[in-house]
């Protein structure tokens, strides 16, 4: 066995790091409360510690020196209410941001993104690379009490390519390589055949049918986090509920009110909570970001999910110190459904594509430093040669124009309008942005689009059901490898909801991961999607978010855009 030692292997290991997931959908926002439950949270909120008037403490930040508030209570804006927070079933970052704090898998990331160990002490691969084997630290342990074990993993992975289970993210265990996972989502092999097996209850070893150098990255991922079996297998649909759950993380719920906030407390059996600080955490689902805006500046929150891109400039001249820009490996496009007539034609959907001014969307609409895309990865992805689209070389001025040429060769013009919803979930961002682009479409093509915005979960079921046209769609990295991006679009990914297929782009990947440099293969793989447009790219995310002074450890260097709460504490004023 090719043993890494856990920070050397790290080192190596660390330079692909990323997640969601981002798992996730980018900045996912959803419903606000009542006016009269919204009231009752900022009175709940604003005595437990978000502007925590006058509090004394005498504790100090163990590495820091920094005097710590007497009420260690975190309020975040989580942007909407979660579609599922069972690990294996949430597939986005809103549910994402909430699993992470309450579970935790064999390895996490870092503050910079860097590897770094969870449940996992210690991790070692066979020379070929498709076996690894995780040492479990023997001192996890679940919120009841129970130890976590090697089969609590073995249960989970399995758990997540069932058939009768219907994760989203079933084919991540197909990314991965996991010996017959793919057999397994199709049906044809039993769960019991998966490439995971429990050598005794703290040795876990995984099985690859290809080799694949970076696992202990794609671990860290939610959709391998343990589930208790016990307790699924007892409450079933309602296992996590209050009162229901049990979780390994650093937190373990204690209310969920719809609509109104979620509330975690500390896991005292989490294997590191003698190194948390932060007592309490309170999720608030404000989809609305000016109300959010208006919520944090009243001192109600330590962070926010996103900002208001109308106040940006206000924002940058008055609260700049606050403003977070965080790096982020993330995608913003629109989603077509080649399902629906013309979006199975290429021409309209390059055509819609080209028309986008991107210049337009990041200097007076986003206004947060984001930067145009015409493809699907970041050019920053590891290991990634970006080679920039032949389209993205022309000016503005002959995108349109070829835009135009392709919708007329199409049949479509300003005699003959092409017309159709343009869905996105509810946003002020992305409201400005459809509403932008829908009049670029009218303007440039004669189209005619009409913005349609939905609460999340619907939006959520709606695009999975198949029941769009063109939908905001957007990408975080789930870890940092082209392959977290390009998967998207295979043919049988969880995520492709507009059933675009290419049997050349799938064989492309699939010979990508078989490789021991996969880069030439994502080159041929962007430059299929670039011919093909099955979704338009239109600009690369930054994090942005508004963060409190008070507020310390947040993480501003991950490239996944995740912070853990077991790493933040508050400030005394």
């Amino acid at each position: 066995m090719k043993t890494l030692h856990l920070f050397a292997g790290a080192t190596m290991l660390a330079a692909a790091f990323t997640l969601s997931g981002c798992g996730g959908s980018g900045d996912e926002p959803v419903s606000v409360a009542p006016k009269a439950e919204a009231a009752q949270v900022s009175q709940m909120e604003t005595r437990s510690g978000a502007k925590q008037p006058g509090s004394k403490s005498t504790r100090m930040h163990p590495v820091t020196g920094e005097p710590l508030s007497a009420e260690q209570v975190l309020i975040r804006g989580n942007g909407s209410e979660p579609g599922s927070i069972d690990p294996q079933l949430v597939d986005d970052s809103v549910g994402g941001a909430i699993v992470n704090d309450l579970f935790e898998g064999l390895t996490s990331s870092g503050p910079d993104g860097q590897l770094t160990p969870g449940v996992a002490e210690s991790w070692s691969a066979s020379e070929d690379f498709k076996t690894w084997t995780f040492k479990l630290r023997q001192n996890a342990k679940w919120s009841d009490g129970e130890p976590v074990t090697a089969n609590d993993f073995v249960y989970s992975w399995r758990r997540a390519v069932n058939p009768e289970v219907g994760s989203n993210y079933a084919y991540y265990m197909e990314v991965a390589g996991v010996a017959n996972s793919t057999a397994i989502v199709n049906g044809e092999k039993p769960i019991t055949d998966l490439g995971v097996q429990a050598l005794d209850d703290y040795t876990l070893q995984v099985s690859l049918e290809v080799p694949v150098t970076y696992l202990p990255i794609m671990v860290s991922h939610y959709t391998t986090y343990p589930s208790p079996q016990r307790v699924v297998e007892k409450y079933k649909g309602d296992w996590t509920k209050p009162g229901n759950i049990v979780s390994n993380g650093a937190y373990k719920l204690k209310e969920w009110s719809v609509g109104e906030k979620m509330v975690a407390v500390r896991n005292e059996n989490y294997w590191g909570n003698a190194d948390t600080i932060v007592n309490e955490v309170v999720y608030l689902p404000i989809d609305d970001t000016i109300a959010e805006m208006q919520r944090f500046e009243a001192g109600e929150m330590h962070h926010t999910n996103t900002v208001p891109v109308s106040q940006m400039e206000r924002i940058k001249k008055d609260m700049n110190d606050e403003l977070i820009s965080v790096p982020k490996l993330a995608t913003y496009m629109y989603q077509f459904n080649l399902q629906e007539k013309p979006f199975d034609d290429v021409r309209v959907r390059k055509a819609l594509s080209y028309a986008i001014d991107r210049d337009i969307i990041v200097k007076y609409i986003t206004k947060g430093g984001q930067t145009p895309a015409y493809s699907i990865t970041p050019p920053e992805v590891n290991g990634f040669h970006y080679v920039a689209p032949e389209i993205s070389k022309l000016t503005q001025a002959e995108r349109d124009a070829e835009a135009i040429r392709l919708l007329n060769e199409a049949g479509y013009n300003k005699d003959n309008p092409l017309v159709f919803d343009l869905v996105y979930n509810t946003s002020e961002g992305h409201k400005s942005i459809a509403v932008a682009i829908s009049q670029m479409w009218k303007e440039k093509l004669g189209a005619i689009v009409t913005p349609t915005n939905m609460e999340w979960k619907t939006f959520l079921t709606e695009k999975a059901a198949g029941n769009f046209k063109v939908a905001r769609y957007g990408w975080n990295g789930d870890y940092n490898e082209a392959s977290t991006f390009l998967t998207l679009m295979l043919s049988n990914s969880g995520n492709n909801d507009g059933k675009w297929n290419n049997a050349e782009f799938d064989k492309l990947l699939a010979d990508a991961r078989n490789s021991t440099d996969p880069a030439p293969f994502y080159e041929k793989a962007e430059q299929i999607l670039s011919a093909e447009m099955p979704v338009a790219p239109i600009y690369f995310y930054r994090g942005l978010r508004m963060v409190s002074p008070q507020l310390g450890g947040y993480a501003t260097n991950n490239p996944l855009d995740i912070a853990y709460a077991k790493d933040m504490y508050i400030k005394a004023q």
